[in-house]
């Protein structure tokens, strides 16, 4: 098992899917993004308690596994190691199904976990993919536009505008005319109303009467 096994630990290393010592395993905990944590076998008893605490921080599974630190240390490049956090769900799926082909009793139901984790995994990022690809194309969701008119209620209705049929603004009166026009309709001049109406000096307001004046 271990000629299959560590290779594919390296491997998820290398690829940056995975976090090796206490600190880097802890951080990864927190920030929720470890899907399982390996121990070595010859880890002391307190290690044993903080990964237990970081699995329940981190709410993902921590297995003890049966190869020492120095071999978890060779694979990834350490010279010793007791802690590592595998940060990929199909890497984890993986790694605990070698270890569950080696010890069924001990790994299949951890192995069936993180099946059933790696299958939502999929189909979130299937959704995604397929929302992603919606928007590219323009595809959103609209309501279609109703080729009929909506009927108007009575009150909704607008009067007919009488400029638009007689071509004349409202009053009557065409465009240019005045109150009092210059002209009738003979050309004949209208007389001017204020023709009898004593001047007004500038500034004095109105003139006053003059005594004896019978106006």
């Amino acid at each position: 098992m271990g000629s299959e096994l560590l290779p594919l630990l390296g491997l998820c290393k290398r690829a940056g899917m995975m976090e090796v010592g206490e600190e880097p395993v802890e951080a990864a905990t927190r920030a929720k993004d470890a899907r399982v944590l390996l121990l070595a076998s010859d880890a002391a008893d307190n290690t044993v308690r903080r990964v237990r605490h970081f699995a329940e921080a981190g709410q993902c599974l921590w297995l003890r596994i049966p190869f020492t630190k120095e071999e978890l240390g060779h694979a990834t490049g350490r010279t010793s190691c007791a802690i590592l956090a595998v940060t990929d769900i199909g890497f984890a799926a993986n790694i605990v199904h070698r270890l569950a082909q080696e010890d069924p009793a001990r790994y299949d139901e951890a192995a069936a976990r993180l099946d059933l984790k790696a299958k939502r995994a999929a189909e979130r990022k299937a959704e995604m993919r397929v929302h992603e690809k919606n928007i590219r194309r323009g595809r959103a969701k609209k309501k279609p536009a109703s080729s009929v008119e909506p009927e108007l209620l009575p009150q909704q209705r607008k009067a007919p505008d009488s400029r638009r049929q007689t071509g004349r603004p409202a009053g009557g009166r065409s465009a240019g005319s005045s109150r009092f026009p210059r002209e009738g309709r003979s050309g004949q001049r209208r007389a001017d109303p204020y023709a009898h109406s004593l001047p007004v000096k500038k500034g004095k307001g109105s003139p006053r009467k003059k005594p004896g004046s019978t106006r």
